[in-house]
C-alpha cells in the first residue's frame, strides 16, 4: 500500500514539476509537443519492445484488442446519447472529447511502473484496439453528427494508424511473440535504457500541457462523470469476468481508467470547437485518473 501511493505521489510530482516549470518559464508550451514526438515516436516504442521481448504471448490477451475497440464504442455511444438534447455542436464535442484512453502518454508509463511487463502488455493490447477511437474513428463519427462527412469514413482513420510508431511497435512485437522470435540482446538492452525514460519523459509533458480553468469545473464535470461511472463499471467486468490469467487482471483496470485521449483537443481544433474546453477536459481527465487508478490499485 505504501509502495503503490509512493509511486503516485511521484508521478503527481512530476506531472506537478513539469506545471512549475512551465510557469517560471523554463519550458514554453512548444516544448509539449516537442516532448510529446520523444514521447511517442521513442521512449514509448522501446519500452514496448523492452516489456514484450522474452515474453511468450497468451492467446487468450489477444481479446483486449477487442475489448479496447469496443470501449471506445460504449464511449461513443454514451456521449452521444446523453446530449442529444444539447444539439449537434455540443453532441459531437462530447463524442469526440469523453472517447478513446491516452494509453501511450499516461496508461502505460503507470502499468509500466506499477504492474511491470504484464501491465505493458496489457495496456498495449487494449491500445490496438483503442487507436481506433482516438487516432481518427471519433473524430469521423463528431464529423458526421456535424455534418461534416456525408458517411462515416475510414480512411481517415487508417490514414493515421498506418503513421503510428507505438501501433506499428504493437503488432510487430506482438507476432515475434506469437512466432517466438527473439531480439538480440543488445537490442533490447538499448530498448531498456531508452524506454527507462519513458514514465518521466510522459509525466513531465503531461505537467508541461496542463491547462486546469477552474471556471469550467461544471462543464467538465458534466462531460468526464458519465464516462468515469461507464469506465468503472467495464473495469469491474472484465476484472471478475474476462477469461484472461490472474497475473493480467490488475493491469485491466488501468486501461479503463485512463484519462481522454491526448489527440481529442487537437481533433476538436480541426472541427472547429471550444478547443479551450477540450483542453480543459483532458487536463482534469489527467488528475481523475491519477486518483481513481490509484485508489483501484490500492483496492
Amino acid at each position: 500500500m505504501t509502495e503503490i501511493l509512493l509511486r503516485a505521489a511521484c508521478f503527481v510530482a512530476i506531472i506537478a514539476l513539469g506545471a512549475v516549470l512551465r510557469r517560471a518559464g523554463f519550458f514554453k508550451k512548444k516544448d509539449f509537443h516537442v516532448l510529446s514526438r520523444i514521447v511517442i515516436n521513442i521512449t514509448m516504442p522501446a519500452a514496448i519492445i523492452t516489456n514484450f521481448a522474452g515474453r511468450q504471448l497468451e492467446y487468450s490477451l489477444l481479446i483486449l484488442i477487442l475489448i479496447g475497440f469496443l470501449c471506445g464504442i460504449i464511449h461513443m455511444l454514451t456521449a452521444w446519447l446523453l446530449n442529444r438534447s444539447r444539439g449537434a455542436s455540443a453532441q459531437a464535442f462530447a463524442v469526440l472529447n469523453t472517447s478513446g484512453v491516452n494509453i501511450g502518454n499516461f496508461a502505460l508509463p503507470f502499468a509500466q511502473s506499477f504492474l511491470g511487463p504484464a501491465g505493458v502488455m496489457t495496456a498495449s493490447l487494449f491500445d490496438v484496439g483503442n487507436a481506433f477511437t482516438c487516432l481518427g474513428g471519433a473524430w469521423s463519427v463528431a464529423g458526421m453528427i456535424l455534418e461534416k462527412e456525408n458517411r462515416f469514413s475510414l480512411r481517415p482513420i487508417f490514414r493515421t494508424l498506418r503513421r503510428s510508431v507505438p501501433l506499428i511497435t504493437y503488432i510487430i512485437m506482438c507476432l515475434l511473440s506469437i512466432l517466438r522470435i527473439s531480439l538480440p540482446a543488445p537490442a533490447v538492452s538499448l530498448a531498456g535504457i531508452i524506454g527507462g525514460a519513458n514514465s518521466f519523459l510522459a509525466m513531465l509533458m503531461l505537467g508541461i500541457g496542463l491547462q486546469l480553468d477552474i471556471r469550467r469545473i461544471r462543464e467538465v464535470l458534466r462531460l468526464l462523470l458519465p464516462r468515469y461511472i461507464v469506465s468503472i463499471a467495464l473495469a469491474a467486468l472484465c476484472y471478475f469476468f474476462l477469461p484472461v490469467p490472474p497475473e493480467y487482471r490488475p493491469a485491466l483496470i488501468i486501461p479503463f481508467l485512463g484519462p481522454v485521449a491526448t489527440a481529442a483537443p487537437a481533433f476538436t481544433a480541426r472541427l472547429k470547437g471550444d478547443y479551450e474546453l477540450a483542453s480543459t477536459v483532458n487536463s482534469f481527465s489527467i488528475l481523475f485518473s491519477i486518483v481513481l487508478i490509484t485508489a483501484a490499485l490500492l483496492i
